[in-house]
């Protein structure tokens, strides 16, 4: 009876040690394995022979856009070499970056180059800021460069199942990606396609939907520098005609005023920024 017990109790020894064995090597193997994965996209990333975006070099650049014709002329190879990369159509990128960014103009683009509005979520190990949104003080992802935010949004959607059903429309198609971004919940407005749409055409956005060619000045982009000059207001002087004579928003100009109205009186002086001319 004494060795039956004995036994027993060696027998049950025996498949613990071997349960927590196969425990144990299924957990590494499990991690080998999303290594393996993680490497072999890194290899069908580089054999594809797309640019890779260059190292950030951890200073943070800031970008003052004037109008929506500077946001598409500096932001609209980056949208097409992410297309290139990633089959997302161009005009989809560059009117979900003018719409989310408020032009490019927005407080939250504006202090962390965050052009798609992408929060941290869990996981998010980069920098990052707070900001209002749909409650007070949500925590959002913060880029030293804007191009590193669009490959940001690029890998958001192509890495989500629910955006999955999207990349069968091809790149080209900007209608069904504006309805079908609106399908997957990606934003709770209901117009939110429309407003894509309304932006790609208004604008001809969908012609960096067509073939092109890389310069690589992607990595090269650089935010315009500005200097404040101050207008003293003219007889005749209204907000547009000193904004077009500044290339300057009038909504930009009331905003650096801190102006709740359009109102102007002679002898008032406007503090307004300007491109500094290149030497």
């Amino acid at each position: 009876m004494k060795r039956l017990l004995i036994a027993v109790i060696v027998g049950i020894l025996l498949i613990g040690c071997k349960a927590k064995k196969s425990t144990a090597i299924s957990k590494n193997h499990k991690q080998e394995t999303t290594k393996i994965k993680k490497r072999n996209t890194n290899n069908n990333y580089e054999t594809k022979g797309l640019y890779p975006l260059p190292e950030d070099n951890g200073k943070f650049k800031r970008f003052t856009i004037s109008s929506v014709d500077e946001y598409i002329k500096t932001f609209s190879e980056i949208a097409q070499y992410e297309m290139k990369a990633y089959g997302i159509p161009a005009s989809i990128t560059l009117a979900q970056g003018l719409l989310e960014s408020g032009l490019g103009k927005g407080e939250l683009a504006v202090k962390t180059n965050n052009h798609f509005g992408i929060k941290c979520h869990t996981g998010w190990q980069g920098d990052y800021d707070f900001h209002d949104d749909d409650e007070k003080g949500e925590c959002f992802r913060k880029y030293n460069h804007p191009m590193y935010s669009y490959r940001d949004h690029s890998e958001f959607l192509s890495n989500r199942s629910r955006y999955a059903f999207l990349f069968d429309y091809g790149a080209k198609d900007y209608k069904r990606w504006a309805k079908g971004l609106r399908q997957a919940g990606y934003a709770t407005d209901k117009r939110y396609s429309q407003k894509l749409i309304y932006l790609i055409e208004k604008h001809n956005l969908n012609k960096f939907d067509k073939s092109f060619r890389l310069n690589n000045s992607v990595a090269n982009a650089e935010p315009k520098k500005y200097e404040d000059k101050v207008h003293v207001v003219q007889k005749g002087d209204t907000l547009y005609s000193i904004s077009r004579r500044y290339f300057i928003s009038v909504d930009e100009i009331k905003r650096i005023n801190k102006m709740n109205s359009n109102n102007l009186a002679i002898g008032q002086e406007v503090t307004v920024k300007t491109e500094l001319s290149k030497k």
